[in-house]
């Protein structure tokens, strides 16, 4: 492996798994950062209201998982979508512990307006990357997060 001016392995950031998927994040949701935007949804709400509509009523941690959000901002964003009517939540009547939310009317009238445009974005990526890619790109990118890959500090590269 070259060695960097002060002795030390290189590594090649281009080649960088965590960096890779940021930047092909970044390119895919510059297409769709304007859409939400004129619907005045930020990402992670979007993604909160698209699982409440493909799933129905969900407890907040379900919420949390599927939509790759962190329960401290879904604590924040439940507030701010419920105030917005998108949302309502309520207490497990079984477990008063767990808070279930379920997408509204107006909510799913918001989803049903966005998802037009979200699907001439991903027919334009299909077109342009080819549809079988991005399915088996999608496959693996499922199968890598099911790896369970414990984190440390020296893997972060």
């Amino acid at each position: 492996m070259p060695e960097t001016a002060a002795g030390r392995p290189s590594t090649d950031r281009r080649r960088s798994l965590a960096i890779g998927l940021l930047r092909a994040r970044e390119a895919v949701m510059s297409h769709f950062r304007p859409i939400l935007a004129a619907h005045d949804v930020t990402e992670q709400q979007w993604r909160v209201i698209r699982v409440l509509s493909e799933a129905g009523m969900l407890d907040a941690s379900e919420v949390a998982d599927k939509a790759s959000i962190l329960a401290p901002s879904l604590t924040r964003m439940i507030r701010s979508l419920e105030e917005r009517g998108f949302i309502t939540k309520h207490k497990d009547k079984a477990d008063g512990r767990r808070v279930l939310l379920q997408i509204t009317t107006a909510g799913q009238a918001m989803v049903d307006d966005v998802m037009p445009e979200s699907l001439k974005v991903y027919a334009d990526i299909g077109a342009r990357f080819g549809e079988a890619r991005v399915e088996e790109l999608l496959d693996m990118l499922d199968e890598l997060a099911t790896l369970g890959l414990e984190h440390t500090p020296s893997d972060e590269k």
